[in-house]
């Protein structure tokens, strides 16, 4: 994220400026802050993610939403996450806006990791709908899963492992699937590794 671009405004003008605004501004206790531009690695990992859940979540009550709808976080902080997923329906009244999901999942740069790690964690914890919350990293292939069942201790996953999302009614998600075109240095030795094996059998 960028610098906060001014020193105070009000939540009922925060959201009326983003139905208008081209760009997309996080707020935080009267501040708004610029959203960066997001990579290609960053775009490949949500668009495969959002695919397999929406993919595994057709014809339930949940559903996967990406980073163009809001979740308030708290009266005075709201968050664009890079996809979340919500169940039924949410109690907010702005159709912009969500107020219950059960999981999020933000996508690890050097400019948001560290807000990703704690401003963002400890709002995403507070939250009484959040079961889950997952981080994944760009430049190497490591998923981080905090679960609200397990007192938010963190679970790392790796290529070749499953992640079983409880928060969603244990939908399995493979690690290499969410990475799939991600040409960091993990998946280009995973598929030369595969390669190997393959060629081998013939």
């Amino acid at each position: 994220m960028l610098a906060p671009q001014i020193n105070h405004i009000s939540v009922k003008d925060y959201l009326a400026g983003e139905r208008l605004s081209t760009q997309k501004y996080e707020y935080v206790a009267g501040q708004v802050y610029a959203m960066a531009g997001a990579s290609l690695s960053h775009n490949r990992i949500t668009r495969n993610l959002s695919a397999l859940l929406w993919s595994a979540l057709r014809g339930q009550p949940c559903e996967p939403l990406t980073s163009d709808m809001l979740v308030k976080t708290a009266h005075d902080r709201f968050r664009y996450p890079d996809l979340m997923v919500t169940c039924n329906d949410d109690p907010s009244t702005d159709k912009y806006v969500r107020e219950t999901p059960v999981l999020i999942v933000e996508v690890i740069s050097e400019s948001t990791r560290r807000t990703d790690k704690t401003d963002k964690r400890l709002e995403y914890f507070a939250l009484p709908s959040v079961l889950e919350y997952m981080l994944i990293e760009q430049d190497i292939a490591e998923v981080t899963v905090y679960r609200r069942s397990a007192s938010w201790q963190p679970f790392y996953y790796y290529l070749g492992q499953e992640i079983l999302l409880e928060s969603i009614g244990g939908v399995a998600v493979r690690v290499e699937d969410i990475y799939e075109r991600v040409e960091n240095s993990a998946m280009l030795q995973w598929l030369a590794t595969l390669d190997l094996e393959a060629s081998k059998t013939v």
